[in-house]
């Protein structure tokens, strides 16, 4: 990386070398400090996953407004002085504008921030086992974390800046790293290559987490009761907002849809939909009118690893529209009137389906109250908002309600997913339709029209992924893993060249020294 080699330039410029090497042996013992207790390793875990719901990545850019510019997702007003100008041009797939170039190294660096972090954790859980002497369950719990988070943010590098997974005629090297600071330059290597590290770090978060977990032993609804802290150790409860044993069979299940190894990915999906905890009942299910009853639009119920953040309120109005009355260049699906077609853009994404009873077109999109200074009206989508009182009053109502948990988060890996994967890789029609009413039942349409075939399931199940995550980061990743060259509300046709978002300018590659 060419910012490291100037980073390492200024200081050697600024202090003499004994001054710079005193540098680097106090920020050594630092680290030794902050890896000398367990508790050290739990902070060290905590700061990764916050760092990870920065706005930067999973806090925003990665969920809500960056990435899905990229899928042509949110309308782009031809008429307004947009403040959004990086919206605009990820919208329109130009990345070499500034504004683009600064998003686009932004979300960069803060993923191998992230990495870094995990990189971290593993190296000292394998020098200071001794921390964890007759504790080694906790050990392997936390070290299979820190494998995780390593797969997760390494995969999404993949997704932004690989190659496409099929077919590809553009071949991109990418950094895998290893690396715990900014003085090491972090190896390049080739698609396969990089896919075999991938999996093999999926591979050892899976063989840690398995068996040590504290979902081996207690439900996801008595680890997320924090009253009772059922493990002895307030760590280890709340274990969806870890990337626990689960999770990693979730992400498992992505990775090998995404490299479109189906079979592997129905058997790993199915695995989490029928799996059993310790209660006999099944691991998790599907979410839907019990979260949307209690004002839970985030499906926390149902989701595998999701993030807290608790200052969502503070910063989301002024990103997606939501809940506002005055459209002021925030994201915002389109304008209520109808396009030259005759439907406007939620009819558009909704056209087929049952709208009477489907609990996420009620709950996630507002299409009335948001207007301009023209007295436009707008379609605005309410994931993330809530009325801050009202949710503090539920709080006041009921003292087991910790509205941190239930509210405040950002999903990361959800149920709805677990099933619409194995919904696609399914070779049988029946087991496709069978998984599709349960799908559909958690939406609130109890008798969905079966598919007649599994082509008609898969060109749904492309669509659904448009509606069911929208805002969540994941349209642009179908479209490049399927190829597609066209998008809803895309008027050009999509290039490959345009699924590969080009490495930031200051990025170094050793293999072409």
């Amino acid at each position: 990386m060419k910012q490291i080699l100037f980073i390492m330039m200024l200081a050697f410029c600024a202090v003499s070398c004994n001054d710079w090497l005193d540098v680097r042996v106090d920020t050594e013992q630092q680290e030794e400090d902050q890896f000398s207790s367990k508790q050290g390793f739990y902070d060290a875990l905590i700061g990764a996953y916050m760092t990870m719901a920065s706005q930067d990545i999973y806090g925003e850019r990665l969920t809500m407004s960056n990435i899905e510019s990229l899928a042509n997702l949110w309308y782009i007003n031809p008429e307004a002085t947009n403040s959004r100008v990086e919206d605009e041009d990820l919208t329109a797939h130009d990345y070499e504008t500034e504004q683009a170039r600064s998003a686009v190294q932004t979300i960069y660096a803060k993923l191998f921030e992230v990495i870094a972090q995990a990189n971290m954790l593993i190296k000292y859980a394998d020098e200071n086992r001794d921390v964890f002497a007759g504790d080694e369950a906790t050990l392997a719990v936390i070290q299979g974390e820190a494998y995780a988070l390593r797969a997760y943010c390494q995969f999404d590098v993949l997704r932004l800046f690989g190659q496409v997974p099929q077919g590809a005629t553009q071949q991109v090297e990418l950094p895998y790293s290893y690396t715990t600071s900014i003085y090491e330059l972090p190896a390049y290597y080739g698609f396969d290559e990089y896919i075999t590290l991938l999996k093999n770090d999926i591979a050892s978060a899976e063989e840690l987490l398995e068996d040590n977990d504290p979902l081996f032993e207690y439900s996801f609804d008595e680890l997320n009761n924090v009253t009772n802290n059922v493990t002895g150790d307030e760590y280890m409860n709340t274990r969806n907002f870890r990337l626990n044993y689960w999770a990693v069979q979730a992400l498992k299940a992505r990775v090998q849809l995404y490299l479109g190894e189906t079979t592997d990915a129905y058997n790993t999906a199915m695995g989490i939909i029928n799996a059993t905890g310790p209660d006999g009942a099944p691991v998790i299910e599907m979410s839907g009118e019990t979260d949307m009853a209690a004002d839970r639009i985030m499906l926390p119920s149902e989701c595998l690893f999701m993030l807290s953040k608790y200052d969502l309120l503070d910063y989301v109005p002024g990103v997606m529209a939501g809940g506002s009355s005055r459209y002021n260049d925030q994201l915002v699906l389109g304008p209520l009137n109808p396009g030259e077609g005759g439907m406007n853009r939620l009819q558009e994404m909704y056209q087929g389906e049952n709208t009477g009873s489907h609990n996420r077109y009620a709950k996630w999109w507002r299409q009335s109250g948001l207007s301009d200074s023209y007295g436009n009206v707008y379609i605005s989508c309410l994931k993330y908002y809530y009325d801050r009182e009202e949710m503090d009053q539920r709080a006041e109502d009921d003292l087991s309600l910790n509205t941190t948990l239930t509210h405040l988060v950002i999903p990361m890996l959800r149920m709805s997913e677990v099933y619409l994967i194995a919904m696609e890789t399914s070779v049988a029609l029946t087991d496709v339709n069978t998984l599709y009413r349960t799908y559909m039942i958690a939406h609130g349409v109890p008798y969905p029209t079966e598919f007649s075939s599994l082509e008609e399931a898969r060109e749904w199940i492309i669509d659904e992924y448009r509606r069911e995550f929208f805002a969540e980061g994941q349209m642009f990743y179908t479209y490049k893993r399927t190829g597609a060259t066209e998008m809803m509300w895309r008027d050009q046709a999509v290039a490959e060249s345009e699924y590969v978002l080009p490495l930031p300018r200051t990025e170094y590659n050793p293999n072409n020294i």
